[in-house]
């Protein structure tokens, strides 16, 4: 049986850092993709998904959408909106997080970046893209769930002519079993960046920090040389 060939979506996050490290162990994978969007942390993105594409010896791209970032008010990567933080974010509360989803919402972000990957795959006979979505994003975020996963593969029946497929190991995954698998996968922690922010360290305030500080904790995992004090 011949092994599946993969094209990784990368931000080196945690939930992506752990689809690569699954989808190396389970296919050939022959590209990561890191995308440019103009989002506040691509200085950090594209460092750290170079770093972790060397480590497992992988050829890694990024590929510039510069159009992106004049579409929109996302505080992702509009400086002229405020990146939700701290007080204004309740990863625990629905409505709060509906809202601040909301702010950081890029139109079609993952519907863009998985029909470029599409065009790549088929171009390199690989048969799958592989994206970090979760079960507990994809309750405010729709296109992290597997409903969207299986309308993106379905699409490419018609748009690809080797039907590339979407898989998404993490799928149906919350953050803490996340964060235990990628202990499991001695996925180096050292080389993930979760924050929506290029400083030093991770901030610890925006929501994504707070979903991997709180999966950390739940881990038993130390958190103070990761995140800024």
């Amino acid at each position: 049986m011949n092994q599946s060939k993969s094209i990784v979506l990368l931000s080196s996050g945690l939930d992506s850092t752990l689809n690569l490290f699954l989808a190396h162990k389970k296919s050939q994978v022959v590209q990561t993709l890191t995308f440019n969007y103009g989002q506040r942390a691509l200085a950090k993105e594209v460092e750290y998904s170079k770093k972790l594409s060397d480590y497992l010896n992988i050829s890694h791209m990024v590929i510039d959408l510069p159009w992106l970032k004049n579409i929109g008010s996302s505080s992702l990567n509009n400086s002229q909106f405020t990146v939700p933080t701290g007080k204004a974010v309740s990863i625990a509360d629905h409505a709060v997080s509906t809202q601040t989803a909301k702010s950081v919402w890029v139109p079609n972000r993952n519907g863009v970046f998985l029909n470029i990957a599409a065009c790549l795959a088929e171009a390199a006979k690989a048969d799958q893209i592989i994206a970090g979505f979760n079960l507990e994003e994809a309750a405010t975020f729709p296109d992290n769930s597997e409903a969207f996963i299986e309308a993106a593969t379905k699409s490419f029946e018609f748009s690809t002519s080797n039907h590339v497929k979407v898989v998404s190991y993490t799928v149906k995954m919350h953050k803490t079993e996340i964060m235990k698998t990628a202990v499991d996968e001695k996925v180096p922690f050292n080389l993930i960046w979760p924050c929506y922010f290029s400083y030093d360290q991770w901030c610890g305030e925006c929501e994504s920090c707070l979903r991997t500080k709180r999966a950390m904790i739940q881990n038993n995992i130390a958190t103070n040389k990761f995140f800024a004090e």
